[in-house]
């Protein structure tokens, strides 16, 4: 099934989605704005474009394990992008993606305004992979 990747942020929420068979996790754009009813109206576009069958929101959980106000807004979002999609949306322990979205880019010595385009993006496309292999492994 197609799996649309949601990193939900304040200013910034990056988009990753999955080919049917659940393989690869491809980053797919940033949406830059801050008002959340806009921000749901562009990721139902884009799930309607993709033909996603479920959504997957990164869940910002502390390193410890405790849920703050972070990961209480997310899973809000989450319910309201449910109800206004009406496809499943899954939240995923997001845990260290940006850090390693960080390091990729220094890595490709990524910097500046093209830094901060794709870190949400490629943010998303980690939570993803990371949720469809976690996924294939109970299945395998």
């Amino acid at each position: 099934m197609v799996i649309l990747a949601v990193d939900y942020g304040d200013a910034r929420t990056g988009l990753a989605v999955c080919d049917k068979n659940e393989i690869l996790a491809s980053a797919i754009g940033t949406i830059h704005e801050r008002y959340e009813p806009l921000v749901i109206e562009k990721i139902k576009q884009t799930a309607a474009d993709y033909k996603a069958e479920r959504i997957v929101i990164g869940k910002p959980v502390n390193m410890d394990g405790s849920v703050g106000q972070r990961a209480e807004k997310c899973a809000e979002f989450a319910r309201n992008l449910e109800a206004e999609t009406g496809i499943l949306c899954e939240l995923y322990d997001e845990r260290m993606t940006t850090m390693i979205a960080h390091k990729s880019l220094n890595m490709t010595n990524t910097r500046g305004k093209k830094r901060k385009e794709a870190v949400d993006a490629l943010s998303a496309q980690i939570i993803l992979q990371d949720y469809i292999d976690a996924k294939n492994k109970k299945i395998g």
